[in-house]
């Protein structure tokens, strides 16, 4: 089925061609980075994890958000589902690419990546996360792929496939679960330690996953024949609001146990996003448009008539996303160090060519979901005649 990548409009190349642009960019900043450490980044011994662990963190959610249109098509047999499941699955197989990446261009020195599988320790978070990251990653190429060449061919995927689909969804569930016992199992960092925090992360994986997902169907209609179905997308934005409001939900909760209780520790980080500390303030507007977007998302989205907006419901996505975006990513990692244990402030932001090398990988899982989203939405089209 690969032939079919190879065949496409003037703006399909063109836009393979500015990825592919991007990519060569960033794979120039990146050897520099190789050659002279991670110096060149604006990470430091108080922020140890910057931007490459942020927009990691916030990738395994949009990969795990891909399960809410698994879960209802093979689990309920939600037939509205059945044109969609296929690019949620490979939308959380390019995720994943870009998840890996991001580890490995944050090591510095990639080839310490084998020390998990060189020297396991289980006792550690990170050998689990290893296997759930990896493993989700081959189930979704394997049953995306079975299922969209049993499609093309008219037939009905091995009998081994449907057991891979259900072993892949508490894999969905435990790629973010373990990505947040990472954080709420250091000990030392107040913003993080907290049993919500799993909680947390699923619903906001939830909603930005599906709300992406209903972007990219937006673009599929545009500038394909393919349609994945209005019935399917309003179940998705359904997903999406009813996701959102428990992501806000429990962080209102989170607050309410910190301020409440009245814990030092706990409230300096919440006071550093929000209202500053001791004067620095580079997350405030950053937290407060995050939050701003996502209740406002949210009220769009409960309200039938605006949620059924066939040109109101991109937009409302793309605030929901972006929001989660700075709530999970940026504010997660900033939150988490500063202050730091000793109540040191160390503010951190990206350099230019961290930026650059975060958008090669961007690039990079925009490319293989620009191919695997040909592939299946042209199987479709030939499918229909």
């Amino acid at each position: 089925m690969l032939e079919i990548a190879l065949k496409g409009s003037k703006n399909y190349w063109i836009w393979i061609l500015c990825l592919l642009a991007v990519i060569g960019a960033g794979t120039i900043a990146y050897i520099d980075q190789f050659m002279n450490g991670l110096m060149i980044t604006g990470m430091s011994r108080d922020v140890t994890w910057g931007f490459y662990i942020a927009n990691f963190t916030f990738l395994v959610g949009v990969a795990a958000g891909g399960v809410m249109v698994v879960i209802p098509y093979y689990l309920h047999d939600y037939e509205k589902f059945h044109r969609i499941t296929i690019l949620g699955e490979f939308l959380a197989v390019a995720s994943l690419v870009m998840c890996l990446l991001f580890i490995i261009v944050d090591l510095g020195q990639p080839t310490r990546m084998l020390n998990v599988l060189l020297y396991p320790t289980p006792h550690s978070m990170l050998f689990y996360d290893m296997i759930v990251l990896n493993g989700y990653l081959f189930l979704n190429i394997v049953v995306g792929w079975k299922v969209l060449e049993a499609e093309r061919n008219q037939v009905e995927p091995d009998w081994w496939v449907k057991p891979l689909v259900y072993v892949s969804i508490p894999f969905a569930i435990g790629i973010h679960t373990v990505t947040a016992f990472l954080y709420c199992g250091l000990p030392g960092r107040g913003f993080w330690l907290t049993a919500i925090l799993a909680p947390r992360f699923l619903a906001s994986a939830f909603a930005a996953g599906p709300a992406f997902l209903i972007i990219l169907c937006y673009i599929i209609r545009k500038f394909t024949k393919f349609d994945p179905g209005w019935d399917a997308m309003q179940t998705l934005a359904k997903i999406v609001c009813y996701a959102i409001i428990a992501n806000i939900f429990f962080f209102f909760c989170e607050v309410f146990v910190v301020f409440y209780s009245g814990i030092p520790g706990h409230m300096s980080h919440l006071k550093y996003l929000f209202f500053g500390y001791h004067g620095y303030d580079m997350m405030v507007p950053w937290m407060w448009s995050a939050f701003i977007l996502m209740g406002t998302g949210a009220v769009f989205m409960v309200i039938p008539k605006l949620r059924n907006n066939k040109t109101l419901l991109p937009v409302t996505c793309a605030m929901i996303f972006i929001g989660a975006w700075i709530d999970k990513a940026l504010g997660m990692i900033a939150g988490g160090f500063i202050p730091s244990p000793l109540h040191h402030v160390t503010e951190y932001a990206p350099t230019g060519k961290e930026i650059v090398i975060a958008l090669a990988v961007y690039a990079t899982g925009f490319l293989v979901l620009t191919i695997l989203y040909k592939l299946a939405t042209t199987v479709k089209e030939e499918v229909r005649g």
